[in-house]
This record gives structure tokens, sequence and C-alpha cells, in this order.
């Protein structure tokens, strides 16, 4: 079996120091800093590096070499050094399990006779971490386990080194966006929804902790696709015919929602599904869930004029835009540096800029 890391995945803690945040997808990387302000934190820097076609496909490095060479102007450009960077959803694996109450020393060896029961992947081939959620009794917790295979690790770590960058952590996307916009005070349950350029990602945040994560490959390309077939257009102009009905809204000669809302439709199959799930089963060790208070929307798709009275109708629930700044600063106070369309691409990015300050 190889090493299990800790929490997160972390080098030691004399490494715990401030770093740049790394979303690496499979068409862009989009980056980001921030430093401690008064009152919060503000932006240090941010950016957004286009990534060509089959250089990282699923979240796999297809191409360590050009993927490198991306990193190094990356790393040219802002001066840096250590790096935080996320783990692609499609291709980790989050689940609870109920176990004895056994010490930590034992907990490692307890979660790995089991691991092959939850993952299609072989115990040995695996990178694995675990988080008490709760004590059920005397004798048994709930734990949450994260398991990648260590191969996917390696691959990164291969492009780190290559590049000069020293990575301080890996982490599920769905972790970081939820420290970026879920208040830190907030109880209950919360779904989030990172509508992304070739997937959707959906995750259930439950007191602040990522109790469930699923993907699906729907997302903005498509949409931009059905918009240039409806209009007959190509798919540049699909694309700019997207973004301005996302900033303006709707007009009687370019009205697209009636040309996407089948797509939409889809994305609700989805939330309904999940959602249902979740309020009629229990968790594992036989607690009810927190009812779903609202919907989260973010990712560098989500803005697009028509989605959130569409959801909110038809979920019959709050639906909001991500504010990406809710535990970082006060926006009245301070005015980020960064449009707020733009800033809901970087939910990841700032969650794991914002991890390198809280001692877990």
């Amino acid at each position: 079996m190889r090493e299990v890391y800790n929490h997160h995945f972390p080098t030691p803690d004399f490494l715990s120091m401030p770093s740049c945040a790394l979303d690496i997808s499979d068409e862009s990387i989009k980056y980001g800093a921030i430093i401690p302000s008064t009152g919060g934190f503000k932006l240090k820097y941010f950016g957004n590096e286009k990534i060509p076609p089959g250089i990282v496909v699923a979240g796999k490095i297809e191409n360590e070499a050009k993927l490198t060479e991306i990193l190094k102007g990356i790393k040219s450009k802002e001066k840096m050094k250590f790096v935080r960077a996320s783990l692609p959803e499609e291709q980790m694996y989050l689940f609870n399990l109920v176990l004895p109450n056994v010490p930590n020393n034992q907990m490692k060896e307890t979660i790995l006779l089991q691991l092959e029961d939850h993952i299609p992947l072989s115990a040995a081939d695996v990178v694995f971490d675990y988080e008490l959620v709760r004590e059920i009794n005397k004798d048994s917790v709930l734990v949450q386990v994260a398991a990648v295979a260590a191969s996917l690790i390696e691959s990164y770590l291969s492009i780190f080194s290559q590049a000069g960058l020293v990575p301080m952590s890996f982490e599920l996307e769905a972790q970081a966006i939820a420290r970026s916009v879920v208040p830190e005070d907030m109880k209950g349950a919360v779904m989030i929804v990172d509508f992304g350029r070739t997937r959707i990602g959906i995750s259930i945040v439950e007191d602040g902790r990522v109790l469930f994560t699923s993907t699906f490959s729907m997302g903005g390309q498509k949409i931009t696709e059905v918009i240039a077939k409806h209009f007959k257009i190509s798919i540049e102009q699909a694309e700019q015919m997207k973004k301005s009905y996302s900033n303006l809204g709707s007009d009687s000669e370019n009205d697209i929602f009636p040309a996407i809302i089948s797509n939409l439709s889809i994305l609700l199959d989805e939330l309904r599904k999940h959602f249902s799930y979740w309020q009629t089963h229990q968790s594992e060790d036989g607690k009810p869930h927190a009812k779903i208070e609202k919907i989260i929307l973010c990712g560098g798709e989500a803005n697009l004029y028509g989605v959130v009275p569409y959801l909110k109708t038809s979920m019959n629930l709050p639906v909001d835009y991500a504010n990406v700044w809710v535990n970082m600063t006060d926006i009245k106070q301070d005015l980020p540096s960064i449009p707020f369309d733009e800033s809901l691409g970087y939910a990841t990015v700032f969650g794991l800029a914002l991890g390198g300050y809280i001692k877990e």
C-alpha cells in the first residue's frame, strides 16, 4: 500500500504558508493568490491560461511536457514557487463509512480493509485520506474517505516538479468550492452547482462539510453548440451570443432561452434526482440529512441569463449566484479587482487559497 496522505494530502506543517492556488481543468488553468488585509483578505493576483485540447482529458494528464510548459509560463509571470492544487472531481471517490471506534493509529488499516468494497481500484494503487465526521456512540464512528488513484497524484507531482513548483496540498474541487462560497457560520445543508465548460459538478454541503459529489458531462460548451445549431451560426458567433445574453438578457430577435431549455431540463433532472435522494435517505449511521435550504451557482459558465429564475421556480428553492468573497472580505468595504461574473469561475481557486490560511 502506498503512503496514505493526511487531511487534504498536505505536506508538513513547516511548509504551511500562503501559496498560489491552481485549478487545472481540461481547457484551462485558473490561478490566484490572496494576502491578508484589514478585515480579511484581498486578491494579490489572478489569471487564466488556456490549455489546448488533448493535454488534459477528464482530469487526467495526457501530455506532461505541454502542461509543464504552460505551468512554467505562469510561474515566470507571477514569480510563484509554492502551490495548492485541486484534484479533478471525475477522478475522485468520496464516501462515508461506519467503523469501529479504534485508536487513530489503527484507523488507516481499518479503512484499508474496506476500501475495495467502495471503489473500482486496487487498494495497492490508491492514495486515500480520511476525516472523522462524528462519533456515533462509544463503539463506532462515521468517517469520510477521499480516495484517488496513486498514478494520478504522481502525474500531478511530476508536472509540478518539472515546472519547478512545490505542491503544498491537493484537494477535491468540491471541498475548495465549499470553503469559498458557503458562509462559515451557515448551518444546515446547501446544494452547490459548479457550471463548467465541459461538465457540471453537483455537491451537497452539510454544516460546512462536503458529504456528496457528482459530475456529469453537460456544460457551457454543449450549450454553445446548441445555440449554433438553432440559429445556424458559427461556434464563435454562438459563444458571443451566449455571453451577450448572459450579460444583457433576452431580446426579441436573439432569445436563446427556448433553444437551450432542453439542456437546462437535463440539469434540472439531475438536481431533482440528487435532491430527492438526499432528502429521503439517511446517512450511513442512520441520522437524517439536514434539509437543503438553497442552491448556490458558481463556475465559469454559471452566469447564463434565465438559469436562476428557471431553477428557483422548478426546484421551489432559493437559488443564488455564489459570493466567492463571503469568507474573505466585506465587498461593501473593499471592492475586489475582478468582475462579479468572472469571479464565479474562480470559486475553486479562492477556496484553495483560503485553505492556506486556515489551520484544519
